[in-house]
Formats: C-alpha cells, structure tokens, sequence
C-alpha cells in the first residue's frame, strides 16, 4: 500500500495541508505501507528551492518522515510529454487556441452553463504560440468511484467541459501530472481535500485513456472551518504552520491536535500519545462533515504537552525565545536562574512564546512596568499600597531569604489590619515583577535577590 502527499511550493504549508498529510501518514503507518512526498514544482516561476525546503522543515517539524526520495515533478517532464502525445496519437486529446475572453464569450452568447464549448475539437489544429491540449471527455456516461469517507461519487459527462492538460507553455497541468505520477510510483490511495474532488473524474478518465492498470482508492477528507463555519483562507486566518511554531506551539500538541480534525478515537480520548493514534486510526472512520479549527482547544492541547514535558525538556523547549527573542540583552540571561522558575512558569504557559514574560522581571535591569498593572493596584489605593511596600521594607529587610520566610512576612500586615492577603500581595508583585500576574510572587522573590527586591519597592514607593 502507497499513499503520496503531493504539495504545491507556496512558501509556506497550511494547516489543511498539514492535517492531509498526517492522515496519509497516519493511514500509511496503520497499515503498514508507505509514505511517498512528491513536490508538484512544474510552475518553474513559484517552485524556487527556498520555497520547497518551506514544506520540507514543516513536515520534519510535525514528524512526518516520508519514505524513500522526495519525487520532483519539475524531473519527470519526459514522463508528462510521453503521455500527451499518447492521448494526441489516440484522438483523446487535441489542440486549442481558445482565449478565456473567446471562451467566455461564446458561453455567455449562447446563455446556459458556462464553460468550454468543444469548439476546437475538429478543427485539426497543431501546436503553435497560445495553443494548449484539451482532453476530449466522453459525449456519454458517467464517471464513478467509490470514496471510502463519502460512499459512491458520480459524475456525468455530459457536465465535464474538454479541460486542459497541457498548458500553452508546454507545462502539464497537475490532474495530467498526477494521473501519470500516481500510476508510475504505484499509489494505491489517494487521501486529499474535498475541494479537489471535483478534479477526481479528470483523473480516472486520464488513466483510462492512458490505459493505466489497476484501481486508486480515494478519500476526501473534509474542509477545516474557523468559527463562522468558513473554508480557512490565509486572507482571514493564520493558516500556515510556520505561524504556529513561532508562536511556542510542541509539534506533537499540533499533530495530536490536527489528528482530531474530522476524527475521533473510539473511546473518546483525545489527548494522547502518537503511537495510540496511529494504532486507531481508520480512514473510514473520518467524518465527511467540515472540521473546525478551534484554535483555544489547540492551545489546550499545547498547554497539556507542556506540562508533561520534564524540567530539562522544557528548558530546551524554551531555548529559542530566552535567547534568539527575549526582550533582555544576552549576556543577562542565566540558565540557573531559570531553571529554578521553570517549574512555577511550566505550569502556567500554553504556548512557549509566553515564556519570557513570565520571567522577564528577572533577566531586565528595571521590571517591565505594565501601566495597566499599576493603575490597578497603585492609582485606585495609593495609601494602601504605600503602606504594604513601607512594611514589606521593613520586613524584608532581616528577614530569611526563602520563599516561606517571606510570605510570613509580608501577611503579616493581612494579619495586622484585616486585610485580605491578595490586596497585601499585589502592591510587592507590582513593585518588583511590574505586572499582576505572573510566577508565585515569594518563589519570584527568592530568585531575585534582596537587594533587588529592596531597591525595587524603594523605587515603586518613591513613584507612589
């Protein structure tokens, strides 16, 4: 058994691309065959080597190891011309020199369905400047397969229009390209988007032309919808996987994640690991029904994988943003200083890019003040938090240094004057982390130091 994802050079792979070519690895690992990745690069002025090598880093990221050498269809011209002139020698094919105005406006004169019209059919024409092979599609009958997510698919054609196969350039168009590479490589199953399968009829009628052995079996697998129930489009929706790698996601969360998007485990659990999925997974399983693209159950997804990575994975994990995007100057970062927040930032994160934020106040030479965070806790209760800050000076100053230590300390004014502890604590996260939120305030202390600690509540009450 074979199965092939065959991407187009766009600069980047989409999400839908994506979740067509785990389902292809998933349905070839289940099953025990292979895994084939072939590059459709024929359009010479979209398929630089930059452009391919975008899909190439994606699918090594997922973890989609394909079997065999990438196939290049930009390679295989010979194979394209070969069939062309077979169909051309065999009248299943002829020459065009039909302009899209033409075509269009022969369609609107005559009114009805729009589309080519046969015109150039016996018309005997040749090659030459502007001219492209048509394929002649049957008057009669109807072409139909059975789709193992979709049942028995027909089309009439009667309402298949001569389509093109081979451009005015000379290039193929993909559904020739495919119909000849699927045959030479021996796919067996074709896993696609439903919005391709409309070119399915296209395909079976090349192949019998051609007169390629043997059957493909074929799975649409349904379009992914964002909220309002539409196709993702890149105009409207982050569609490229390169987004979400920078933006901290685990490629085992994203491909855990895509594995859900039109199935399901029969048991119902979601979240788990590669190798249960690939056992699970059945194509005839996959639901027909569009998919939807909740990027907050991502995000749970992400935050799940996080928390069970170990301590040191996650120190790796993290490495790109401490170092190559963090909002500090290099030579401030410590990776023992980190490492002792890790833990407390691990269990708060869903995405690694929010790694920095939680731990900035530690690695910049002032806090990053959020005016936001101040307004709330210091403009609406000045009084109050000028009083917590004098006290938490006093304290802090020769007190032990340790997390438990200081939480005595500082409560102690809850305690003092039946304030609530939340109310005691903000003022001090503010001073000293310059948000409201972040990694346990006294564990947060214990790392900054007390120095520091002192002079940043010295500077906060002095703004105060």
């Amino acid at each position: 058994m074979r199965v092939r994802f065959a991407p187009s050079p766009t600069g980047y792979l989409h999400i839908g691309g994506a979740r067509t070519a785990l389902f292809n690895w998933l349905f070839a690992r289940q099953q025990g065959g292979q895994f084939v990745l072939r590059i459709e690069d024929t359009d010479t002025e979209r398929s630089r080597p930059e452009l391919i090598d975008v899909i190439f880093r994606a699918l090594e990221w997922l973890g989609l190891e394909w079997d065999g050498t990438p196939v290049h269809q930009s390679q295989r011209g010979h194979l394209y011309a070969g069939a062309i002139e077979k169909l051309l020698a065999d009248g299943a094919a002829y020459w065009c020199d039909c302009t899209p105005d033409e075509v269009k406006a022969r369609a609107e004169s005559r009114g009805g369905r729009p589309g080519y019209d046969g015109h150039c059919r016996d018309r005997g024409l040749g090659p030459g400047e502007g001219h492209v092979v048509r394929f002649r599609v049957p008057d009669e009958g109807t072409v139909a397969f059975d789709d193992v997510i979709r049942g028995r698919v027909s089309f009439e054609n009667a309402n298949l229009e001569d389509f093109v196969v081979q451009r005015s350039n000379g290039s193929p168009m993909f559904h020739l390209a495919n119909a000849v590479d699927d045959a030479d490589q021996g796919i067996t199953h074709v896993v696609r988007g439903e919005d391709l399968i409309n070119v399915t009829p296209k395909v079976l009628l090349l192949r019998q032309a051609l007169g390629t052995p043997g059957e493909l079996a074929f799975a649409h697998l349904p379009l992914i919808v964002n909220e309002k129930r539409q196709k993702l489009s890149k105009r409207r929706d982050d569609v490229s996987v390169g987004d979400y790698i920078d933006r901290g996601y685990l490629p085992e969360a994203m491909v855990n994640y895509l594995a859900t998007l039109g199935w399901g485990p029969p048991d119902g659990i979601e979240i788990r690991p590669l190798a249960e999925i690939v056992q699970l997974f059945r194509l005839e399983d996959v639901n027909a029904a569009g998919a939807f693209f909740d990027v907050k159950k991502l995000q749970h997804f992400n935050g799940e994988y996080i928390r069970d990575l170990s301590i040191p994975q996650f120190v790796s994990r993290s490495t790109r943003w401490l170092y190559d995007e963090a909002p500090w100057a290099p030579e401030r970062f410590d990776v023992a200083t980190f490492e002792v927040l890790a833990p407390l930032v691990q269990e708060r994160v869903k995405l690694l890019s929010e790694v920095p934020g939680y731990v900035d106040f530690v690695f910049l030479p002032e806090p990053p003040l959020d005016e936001a965070s101040w307004e709330k806790v210091m403009g609406k209760a000045p009084e109050l938090a000028a009083s917590v800050l004098d006290h938490a000076t006093e304290r802090f100053a020769t007190c032990e240094w340790d997390a438990p230590t200081l939480e005595v300390a500082l409560f102690s004014y809850a305690d003092e004057h039946g304030v609530a502890k939340g109310k005691v604590q903000a003022p001090v996260r503010v001073a000293t982390t310059g948000r409201t939120v972040g990694p346990p305030l006294f564990e947060s202390l214990e790392v900054l130091g007390r120095d520091e600690t002192l002079r940043r509540i010295a500077s906060a009450r002095a703004r105060l």
